[in-house]
């Protein structure tokens, strides 16, 4: 059977997608469209081009996920100018070789670009802060920067959405308005786009599946506000969470499962083999479970 599927944010974390992918195919589901948001657009477009959860295993685990985080050379030279540069590249660590290693990754399936696709089978979520606008990816391509949709790569659209600010440098794209945009991380304005799937008032077209790196709305809990720092990282995490759990609260949390990530960093990039397969089980063992009462 056929399903649209949909991965949420949450970095490294994001390894535990492969363990439900597994739950996913021993369950004998298809996927008919996808979509993500920040790693979870990576593990879309991965799928998306026709890696299976075995492979995706074998590729992870031998992955040195560290290679990912290479700072600018005048940052190595002299440690102490990171921060003066942290002010203006506006990230500490360069972006390109997460979009060199999922490039190589896309091509060796034949993938480049969106166009390689069927129209509407991929999507994913980026943010311009410069236009203040959630962007999808190849929906709003051309509108926002005059490029052909089917002509953009795959590879980079993953990339500006898993651009974590502040620890990626982001990727800048002359706009509509022949200024610079600056691109960041989907998740701050939608981090699990579930919604990409849905229409009001009109049945879906088929099952939708969205595999989510959190508990669930219900478990979001309070934080103290105490301080300047306090309020930064609570406005951060209500960008990246409240607006999607309010939606799958009310209209489909049954179609979500939930996979509790705890104890591990989204920015632990140097993580560990055992770590990796912790993850892994964590996916499948959540996903088993969900798909034994799921009901569609």
């Amino acid at each position: 059977m056929k399903v649209d599927g949909v991965f949420s944010g949450g970095g490294v974390k994001a390894l535990a997608f492969i363990g439900a992918l597994e739950a996913v195919e021993e369950k004998g589901l298809g996927f008919e469209r996808l979509a993500g948001t920040s790693a979870g657009s990576i593990f879309a477009s991965l799928v998306a081009a026709g890696y299976t959860a075995d492979e995706l295993k074998e590729i992870f685990l031998k992955l040195d996920m560290s290679s990912f985080i290479q700072e600018p050379k005048i940052g190595k030279a002299f440690p102490f100018l990171k921060w003066v540069l942290l002010y203006f590249r506006l990230g500490l660590y360069k972006s390109e070789p997460v979009e060199e290693w999922l490039r190589e990754m896309l091509a060796a399936k034949g993938i480049e670009t969106f166009g390689d696709f069927p129209k509407g089978y991929l999507k994913m979520i980026g943010t311009d802060v410069s236009l203040n606008k959630l962007i999808v990816f190849p929906d709003d391509i051309e509108k926002m920067y005059n490029i052909e949709s089917t002509s953009f790569s795959v590879a980079k659209a993953a990339t500006i959405s898993s651009t974590i600010p502040f620890f990626f440098i982001p990727s800048k794209i002359t706009n509509y308005m022949h200024t610079k945009s600056v691109l960041v991380d989907g998740g701050f304005l939608s981090n699990f786009p579930i919604w990409l799937f849905t229409e009001p008032d009109k049945k879906k077209l088929r099952p939708i599946l969205g595999m989510k790196l959190s508990s669930t709305y219900e478990d979001i809990k309070e934080k103290e506000v105490d301080g300047a720092i306090d309020l930064y990282a609570s406005i951060f995490t209500t960008m990246m969470k409240a607006h999607d759990a309010r939606h799958i609260s009310k209209t489909l949390d049954k179609e979500v499962m939930f996979i509790p990530t705890e104890g591990i960093e989204a920015t632990d990039f140097e993580i560990d083999k055992k770590s990796k397969l912790l993850l892994i089980d964590m996916g499948y063992e959540r996903a088993t479970k969900f798909l034994k009462k799921w009901s569609y």
